[in-house]
């Protein structure tokens, strides 16, 4: 059997007496940025602090509450980033042995007080919500005597934590590719989402004043809602209109979504993509891999998201500090380019 690393394992490999190590893991005393960087490295590298996490987290965090609107709780094609967050953050509570108590909204909205009251009574230690940021209902669940994160949602009052991708900078890298390539009318085909959304349309918008151009904001389009159907309803009908698409050359859709609804109204009309016109989405959800032609989109780290959210929790439990501050949490994305965009023609 294998021996467990332990505490002077990492002093002597980083060659430092036992109170010093100890003092370089918990910050308990002021040492050289130097030493307490070979602690930190021989700690990392002999698996010492991964361990020491793990433990933490077990003895931390046992059960947790997990919120979710109705519309986010059946797995379908339309609601594939959630259910990849909810199976990202289920993987991650199996690896941790952590109990997943669900609570399932009656309707769109969570009612924040039927959350506190099955979490009192599961003795859950934290509570994830996902898809919610209302404000009514971040106010009832910041009064809860435990950690909440809000996943893929917003809290401008910053009163709890939350951990979301980084829509407005995954906004703005898609349209800066898109301008770099020479695209200047980019159409934005949108709908009105929750905060998360509007950022999206914010990194368009910065993606324009960064290159220094105006915004062109008469090239915002919304749709009904997210669904391809909404998507293709909306080209179709701005086709109707005006048959050069405002003189776009090229769709940036706030959801791939929205892109592969696009991209059907497109084929029907004969409008070929990207030779005609260029389709960047949003998300990277599956159905955009084998599209007609594959969508170009911004990634989005959504099987990530739970496994941050965890650790904002553990992190809470852990300090155990009422006046830590609430943390915003937003995890990078990239860019994945496919067979929808080209330069303009």
């Amino acid at each position: 059997m294998e021996r467990k690393v332990n505490l002077k394992d990492v002093a002597r490999d980083a060659d430092v007496s036992l109170s010093t190590a100890s003092h370089a893991l918990n910050g308990t005393a002021p040492l050289t940025i130097e030493v307490r960087e070979r602690v930190l490295d021989s700690a990392k590298r002999l698996g010492y602090l991964d361990r020491r996490r793990k433990k933490a987290t077990i003895a931390a965090l046992r059960v947790l509450l997990l919120a979710i609107p109705d519309d986010a709780a059946p797995e379908s094609d339309l609601n594939l980033v959630s259910w990849t967050i909810l199976n990202g953050l289920r993987r991650e509570c199996e690896r941790r042995g952590i109990r997943i108590v669900p609570y399932v909204s009656t309707g769109r909205r969570i009612d924040g007080g039927e959350v506190r009251q099955m979490a009192v009574a599961e003795r859950a230690d934290g509570i994830v919500v996902l898809n919610d940021d209302q404000p009514e209902l971040i106010r009832s669940l910041a009064s809860a005597d435990m950690p909440v994160v809000i996943v893929n949602g917003e809290d401008p009052a910053m009163l709890v934590d939350t951990v979301t991708p980084e829509n407005r900078f995954g906004a703005r890298l898609g349209i800066a590719h898109l301008l770099a390539l020479g695209h200047r009318r980019i159409l934005h085909l949108t709908w009105k989402g929750r905060t998360t959304i509007q950022r999206r349309y914010d990194g368009f918008s910065d993606a324009y004043l960064a290159a220094q151009l105006p915004v062109p904001e008469d090239m915002i389009v919304e749709a009904e809602g997210y669904e391809p159907r909404h998507g293709e309803a909306a080209i179709n009908a701005l086709l109707h209109r005006d048959p050069t698409l405002k003189g776009a050359t090229a769709v940036f859709c706030a959801a791939d979504n929205l892109a592969l609804g696009c991209l059907k109204a497109f084929a029907d009309r004969d409008i070929r993509v990207p030779d005609a016109i260029s389709v960047l989405g949003f998300d990277d959800i599956v159905p955009g891999e084998f599209s007609r032609p594959p969508l170009s989109t911004v990634s989005v780290p959504t099987d990530r998201l739970g496994a941050a959210a965890l650790a904002l929790i553990e992190q809470r439990l852990i300090a155990s500090d009422p006046q830590r501050p609430a943390h915003r949490l937003e995890l990078g994305c990239h860019l994945v380019l496919r067979g929808s965009i080209a330069p303009p023609r």
